[in-house]
């Protein structure tokens, strides 16, 4: 495995990152970094800061999108205590330093989550699928990592989250946090839950949320 010193050697993404921020159409919070534990991060994922994802997990603690809707994983911090390869570590792969098939990047508040595709999910590598709570199944969005990074600063989440957005959801939003994603009864993906308004919400962590997804996709095939 590379050295911390040899991943943060080369010129840095973050600059270019940090302007887009200022630019941003969406809501978007920085997360503060923790003081070692996000050069611990990057030596776990082993990506360099040259690249954006490198650049997230080092100068960052998470970011925070459209007041925690979304929450993108970084090092960690007091507000998103997970880091991209710790909350990865069993689920993606077991051992820090192995390829893995996929990694999971990101989630949101109704238990969504974002992973970059590292063979498990087709040819097309280094492009980003979204496991989507109402369908059950992981879909190709068609971007990169640093094409979602800017669809989450300046792209219509309105749109995208069309259906899936309840009336209260913003009153709900500040009571969750970024560790937390809501479970929903009648299930989304179910006939009987496709109307989000009506169904009951609960918060419960987002790892249950994972693995009761993973698990029920499981079942399904």
């Amino acid at each position: 495995m590379r050295s911390t010193g040899e991943l943060t050697a080369d010129t840095s993404a973050w600059p270019l990152l940090r302007q887009e921020i200022t630019e941003a159409k969406n809501k978007v919070e920085i997360l503060p970094v923790i003081a070692g534990q996000n050069k611990e991060a990057i030596y776990q994922a082993q990506v360099t800061t040259h690249s954006f994802m490198g650049a997230v997990i080092y100068f960052t603690g998470g970011i925070l999108i459209d007041n925690g809707w979304i929450r993108i994983l970084g090092s960690g911090s007091a507000r998103l205590k997970r880091s991209l390869p710790g909350f990865n570590k069993g689920k993606s792969f077991n051992e820090y330093g192995e390829r893995p098939p996929f990694l999971l990047i990101a989630d949101d508040a109704i238990g969504g989550f974002f992973a970059i595709n590292g063979g498990e999910f087709g040819q097309d590598l280094g492009q980003i699928y979204y496991l989507a709570p109402d369908r059950l199944a992981w879909e190709a969005l068609h971007v990169t990592y640093q094409q979602f990074l800017s669809f989450c600063f300046a792209g219509d989440l309105t749109k995208f989250y069309n259906g899936l957005r309840w009336i209260t959801w913003q009153e709900d939003l500040k009571n969750l946090s970024a560790d937390q994603g809501f479970n929903f009864y009648p299930f989304l993906w179910t006939e009987e839950g496709k109307d989000i308004n009506k169904d009951s919400r609960s918060m419960v962590p987002i790892e249950e949320l994972y693995i009761f997804l993973t698990e029920n996709m499981k079942q399904r095939k």
